[in-house]
């Protein structure tokens, strides 16, 4: 006859590193209360349960109306390493859903992350930059990095963090220098920018050239860009990368660059043309726009004009291109190609 029998294993289904959940809606205000706890072991398991939790938007939405980001703020600066990075977590989990998004920014989260900079553990840091890179796509968010005064302690940490990271803060000030970029300029962006243009990761050169975009999208960055010596020529270097998004940012960069005469006449000298007709005459490359803006603007140039007038078919055939911005960029850049300066000798 069978006898029953206790087992003293716990069920599959339960793990013992994750707080026990509460019933129905009793369950998020338990882990808040958890969060509070003096215990460490009961902080950890609350931490643990609601990485889980935060994946939903509707979870994300109800723990911050009862307020669990104070609760999270209050843990950043905890002495276990384990609280750091699992708080980062759930507020990176957190990130991912724009009511997470919305909320971490009204709540101050940017401020209170900046002590993490140093933080000794990896995944802290790097928990932290996967938030200040998400909260930066919203103009709030990459307002909140400014008036945290983030960006110098960023720049200067492209020269020292892990190369993952080295992604992530690009990526932020990326969105954060098309909104203002004296703090970077102050804190020689463009110089530590250069360095990275010959990085051995595609994505940090690729994502370089692209803050350098954004930088010389304003007045100052692009006289900054052009006085810095041996930009234009990397970037250039970068027309012939092998990885399609490279040349799309650099050439990009260098569109803006060369709106300066001083920009203008370091590509000349740096044999700009030649890279950039070759982007122009690929029918799919994506940076045959950008280069076929940079070449306008060497086309003004008498040397440049020059040399372009033997490469008119080349913008021709882009008169067939499936873009319209890059039709209408050849027949622009063919006009200015085919100018020729007005001789009172044409009167007569």
């Amino acid at each position: 006859m069978a006898q029953p029998r206790i087992s003293a294993y716990l069920p599959p289904d339960i793990d013992p590193t994750k707080a026990a959940l509460a019933f129905g809606r009793r369950a998020l205000p338990k882990l808040n209360e958890e969060l509070q706890s003096p215990e460490l072991l009961t902080q950890q398991r609350a931490l643990v349960a609601l990485c889980d939790l935060v994946h939903d938007p509707e979870k994300v939405y109800q723990a911050i109306a009862l307020g669990f980001l104070d609760s999270l703020k209050a843990l950043l600066v905890h002495q276990d390493q384990t609280v750091r990075q699992k708080t980062t977590e759930v507020l990176s989990v957190m990130a991912l859903h724009s009511i997470g998004r919305e909320g971490l920014i009204r709540s101050g989260v940017i401020s209170a992350l900046t002590g993490l900079l140093d933080d000794p553990v990896d995944i802290c840091r790097k928990n932290t930059h996967q938030i200040f890179d998400m909260l930066a796509k919203l103009p709030e968010g990459a307002g909140g990095v400014l008036q945290a005064g983030l960006i110098p302690p960023l720049v200067l940490k492209l020269k020292t963090e892990l190369d993952e990271i080295q992604e992530l803060i690009l990526g932020t000030l990326s969105n954060c220098l098309r909104v203002e970029v004296s703090a970077a300029l102050a804190a020689g962006a463009v110089t530590v920018l250069k360095e990275k243009l010959s990085h051995p990761s595609t994505a940090i050169r690729s994502k370089a050239a692209w803050v350098l975009l954004e930088i010389s999208s304003h007045a100052e960055g692009k006289v900054a860009v052009c006085e810095e010596e041996e930009v234009i020529p990397a970037l250039l270097s970068l027309l012939e990368d092998a990885q399609p998004e490279v040349p799309v940012n650099s050439a990009g960069a260098l569109m803006f660059a060369l709106v300066t005469p001083q920009g203008r006449s370091s590509a000349m000298g740096a044999a700009a043309i030649p890279p950039l007709l070759t982007l122009v005459a690929e029918e799919t490359s994506k940076a045959r726009l950008n280069a076929i803006k940079a070449l306008t603007l060497l086309a003004e140039l008498p040397e440049g004009r020059q040399t372009l007038l033997e490469h008119r078919d080349t913008f021709q055939r882009c008169l067939d291109d499936p873009s319209e911005a890059v039709q209408r960029a050849a027949e622009i850049a063919i006009t200015v190609i085919d100018w020729k300066p007005f001789c009172s000798r044409d009167l007569f």
